[in-house]
């Protein structure tokens, strides 16, 4: 198991629902749930070949990315980010790049870091500017190879006794659909239950109206393209789950709940999962067994 499930009775109770377990991914070694997939994504391309890499990222998947090709030496990777990324985040990224460069002989560095107001426009430029050379984009939302690396997420919340929902923060619905995909495989009644944001709720809107459009705390729910949301609406809707759109409000409430019932600092994007179990409890929707919240990360 590479991260683990951690159990919090105190804090079910509170919700109202009689168990409910963390799915502890801000643990992963690569820093959050991005670590299952884009590892399976670069390992994939890099054994027919491919050594350049882009990512465009509000940042755990370019931190993930990072982490990863560090110890392959013969490829490259250039990172678009938003000129709004949290600071934190883009303080983390750059301290890893620095290190990496430090070890390294040559003169320039082989991970570029680029801030731009159109992170993922830039992404696709630099796919067309390729000069003869391929690259490889490690976008989720578009391959199919990302879903396999959550697989391994889905059989690890799948050992968890009686677990009957899982609730997740949801930006291309990448994570949700792969572990809605493999429970539906696997004949498991586990309910996909997503969460997004005012500030971008293609997904849930379907389930659950926002109640404003004010901009979100949330840094890491940013895709409005939904290119999954056909697929992953119709599998919700087969798993029994629901959407749910968590406000400011909401996200700051969970943190302080969950602070006070498990003495854990999650971040606001790891929030949103409790956000949407708080307003599922209320909604008193159904849900039979063990609950399961996906802290993601920063």
């Amino acid at each position: 198991m590479i991260t683990p499930n951690e159990q919090y009775t105190r804090l079910a109770k509170a919700i109202g629902y009689d168990d409910l377990y963390f799915k502890r991914e801000d643990l992963h070694p690569l820093g959050s749930h991005k670590g299952r997939s884009i590892p399976v994504m670069i390992d994939y391309y890099y054994e027919k070949g491919a050594r350049d890499f882009a990512i465009s990222s509000s940042g755990n998947a370019a931190l993930a990315a990072t982490l990863y090709i560090k110890d392959k030496p013969d490829t490259k990777l250039e990172i678009f980010v938003g000129n709004n990324i949290a600071p934190h985040k883009l303080t983390k990224l750059n301290k890893v790049v620095e290190e990496i460069a430090k070890n390294e002989t040559e003169k320039t560095s082989r991970i570029k870091i680029t801030k731009t107001e159109r992170p993922l426009q830039a992404l696709m430029q630099a796919m067309k500017n390729g000069a003869g050379k391929e690259i490889i984009s490690l976008r989720q939302s578009t391959d199919l190879i990302a879903l396999a690396g959550y697989e391994s997420l889905a059989r690890e919340i799948s050992a968890i006794n009686k677990v009957a929902a899982v609730f997740l923060g949801t930006s291309s619905g990448t994570t949700a659909e792969a572990l809605a995909q493999y429970f539906l495989k696997e004949k498991k009644k586990i309910q996909i239950h997503i969460v997004q944001t005012p500030s971008c709720h293609p997904l849930t809107e379907p389930f659950h109206s926002c109640r404003s459009d004010e901009p979100s705390i949330s840094d890491a729910i940013v895709d409005k393209t939904a290119l999954r949301k056909p697929t992953l609406i119709k599998l919700v809707k087969q798993t029994g789950g629901s959407g749910w759109c968590a406000t400011n409000e909401d996200i700051l409430v969970a943190q302080k709940l969950t602070k006070t019932y498990t003495g854990l600092d999650i971040s606001v994007n790891s929030a949103l999962s409790v956000a949407g179990a708080l307003q599922a409890a209320r909604e008193k929707y159904e849900i039979k067994g063990t609950v399961v919240c996906l802290i993601s990360g920063e």
